[in-house]
């Protein structure tokens, strides 16, 4: 996330997503006894494979929602997240706010998104989650023209940010965290503050750890 943006956003973006999203019929939570742990932005180099590795530790399945240009990049990493049985899932081919692209080109953005993670992990993607979580008229009709189904959050860790802990992350995403929550975190730095994926790393274990205390599970969207 680019600072700019990434101030307007610190501000703006919860509670505009709160209203848009009921107005839109945009979900930020799901039906389910468990919580939704999502990563955006990758995969990256090293982000993507300590966050699965923490994952495998302890036994618990996330969502991906990746980046096109990046899988074009490692294709293998986008293979390695679903031969975990983890979800590759639709961000964008390139990260750029919906509003700012006409309605071709957020249209051609998502289909080429698809397609790269498609022919790399040889799995259909099913969901969509926008770049800063904002979408567009343009952008919300080709998603469903795609026969994608867009997902918000409820929940985040706000760990793009250059000054943030992982402390501080895990304390913002397991806020009154309850069934059906969608966590939003990141597990690479391309579109935000460098080196911000080490910090949701170190963060990632005080997390799972307090859904496993509170039993709540982490499950895939359905």
């Amino acid at each position: 996330m680019i600072p700019i943006l990434a101030a307007m956003l610190d501000c703006l973006l919860a509670p505009v997503n709160a209203s848009a999203a009921r107005r839109a019929g945009v979900p930020r939570r799901i039906e389910a006894s468990g919580v939704a742990l999502s990563f955006d932005d990758g995969p990256h180099p090293e982000g993507t494979p300590a966050i699965l590795e923490l994952l495998a530790q302890a036994g618990c399945r996330a969502t991906f929602f990746l980046v096109g240009e990046q899988v074009e990049r490692r294709p293998a990493l986008a293979r390695r997240i679903v031969a975990a049985g983890h979800r590759a899932e639709l961000h964008a081919f390139s990260h750029r706010l919906q509003p700012r692209l006409g309605a071709r080109a957020v249209a051609e953005d998502i289909r080429r998104g698809r397609a790269a993670i498609e022919d790399a992990t040889g799995r259909p993607v099913e969901w969509h989650r926008p770049p800063y979580g904002i979408y567009s008229r343009a952008g919300l009709r080709a998603v469903r023209a795609e026969a994608l189904r867009p997902l918000l959050w409820s929940r985040w860790g706000k760990d793009w940010r250059r000054l943030t802990t992982p402390e501080r992350i895990a304390r913002r995403a397991l806020h009154e965290i309850g069934p059906g929550d969608v966590i939003l975190l990141h597990d690479a730095d391309f579109y935000s503050s460098r080196g911000s994926h080490r910090r949701t790393v170190a963060a990632v274990p005080a997390i799972l750890a307090e859904l496993k205390q509170l039993g709540l599970d982490t499950v895939l969207p359905v």
